[in-house]
């Protein structure tokens, strides 16, 4: 490892076309084997599907405390008709960036990990907990092949592992001319629900009036024009109080605002666009993404079926959401879930503060903050064994690189200082975990 440069390794990450689906992660998966091998690291591959594999590494400690899991995923999304300046499979260095799809969600940040506990096995630590390193595929789509694979067949890999590190947080997030770090401590729950529009129907060249399609109409300006209610929860509560004690006037009160329900909602429409990132953590939310009815030009569809993609908070259930959208967009519009992912269930704030000294130690602005995640990630499987995870994947940013807006989209890259910063924290927090 010594004479690859990480930039050079998440560039042969890159050339693997993970996208999923199909994912094909295996090639990929099996490059990191050898590469793990070739410096005296086992490691195992599971998986049921000849391309869908995950790796498990350890890097055994002296065994006086508990295990530390780092995992990720190499899977990535699709890149297809996207206007990219380049190519997006071949992680062009350009620029003091490395481009390509998974740049950063999450091949990078996969690769500081690599990068990490290559440089303590040549160095030969000996961790106090054993280093668990996992790289599994398809978190992309639903988790079927890889974390959740794992966890459901393979529970004792992780045997008296209290704390991971995974997506998504330790990048810069600049507010009020500070530079802060989120650390992801809690996230949301995915939901899927379909609401079934019902309404007269009939010959095409007859006017309908209040017809399902008229209804359909109705429901999702409701929709636009609304939100549901507002919930502050603990990890909301304590991502914008860290935030407002660390600014000043009048930022400092508008984001304390936003912790009065009363206010929460008039204070995100005075935001606008700068209020998006909090608005999805103080609500239930969802956004339909898929409409089906009718089949002939002609013929007036009696019955249309729309599916939203719902987004839980923490601590609260399918139910919760089910009765707040049913009083939205009226009771006479049938709804079921289609599909659940419970999410963790707690927070445990118990690695937050070595996490965030380690990030202080390489940014001497560096503001940590505990940080809620509108999306899922793996955390929701490693959850069910008790494991906390904390998204800890650190970058130094420049502010022209908005993680948020970047991921997933053309052009994603990821500069080469960012992907040095945070194998050199990942590497201080093998050397510093004292369990």
């Amino acid at each position: 490892m010594e004479c690859m440069k990480i930039e050079e390794l998440l560039q042969k990450l890159i050339r693997f076309n993970t996208t999923n689906p199909p994912g094909n992660e295996a090639e990929c998966i099996m490059y990191i084997h050898e590469l793990l091998k070739g410096a005296g690291i086992d490691s195992l591959i599971l998986g049921d599907k000849g391309e869908r594999l995950n790796l498990i590494a350890r890097l055994e400690g002296n065994g006086s405390k508990p295990p530390l899991l780092m995992y990720g995923h190499v899977d990535v999304v699709i890149a297809a008709d996207q206007a990219w300046q380049h190519p997006p499979f071949e992680g062009v260095i350009e620029d003091g960036y490395v481009w390509g799809r998974g740049a950063l969600d999450m091949k990078g940040a996969v690769a500081m990990m690599i990068s990490a506990v290559l440089r303590a096995k040549s160095e030969g630590f000996i961790p106090s907990g054993d280093i668990v390193l996992c790289i599994v595929c398809d978190e992309e789509n639903d988790g079927i092949y890889g974390a959740k694979y794992i966890v459901d067949n393979y529970p004792d890999l992780f045997k008296n592992i209290k704390y991971a590190i995974g997506e998504i947080g330790g990048f810069t997030m600049p507010i009020g001319g500070k530079r802060f770090y989120p650390i992801m401590v809690a996230e949301k729950q995915r939901c899927a629900i379909r609401a079934t529009v019902k309404g007269q129907g009939g010959h095409g060249s007859m006017p309908v009036k209040d017809g399902a399609m008229a209804k359909l109409g109705e429901l999702l300006a409701r929709l636009n024009r609304s939100r549901l209610p507002v919930h502050i929860t603990s990890s909301a509560k304590m991502m914008l109080q860290a935030l407002s004690s660390n600014l000043g006037f009048p930022t400092n009160i508008v984001l304390k605002s936003l912790l009065n329900p009363v206010l929460t909602d008039k204070v995100l429409d005075l935001l606008g666009d700068k209020g998006r990132m909090f608005d999805p953590v103080l609500h239930n939310t969802v956004n339909a993404t898929i409409v089906r009815g009718g089949e002939k030009i002609n013929v007036i569809p009696g019955e249309i079926r729309l599916d939203f993609d719902g987004r839980i908070l923490p601590g609260f259930a399918p139910e919760d959401i089910m009765d707040e959208l049913s009083k939205l967009i009226g009771r006479d519009i049938e709804l079921q879930i289609l599909s659940y992912d419970r999410g963790p269930e707690r927070i445990d704030m118990g690695m937050f503060e070595i996490l965030g000294s380690i990030l202080r130690a390489g940014d001497r602005e560096a503001i940590p903050i505990p940080f809620i995640v509108s999306g899922v990630t793996d955390a929701r499987f490693f959850s069910k064994l008790g494991i906390q995870t904390y998204g800890f994947t650190p970058m130094i940013l420049k502010n022209d690189i908005d993680f948020s807006r970047l991921i997933h989209s053309a052009d994603e890259r990821i500069p080469v200082e960012a992907l040095d910063f945070g194998a050199e924290s990942i590497y201080k927090l093998i050397v510093g975990y004292d369990g």
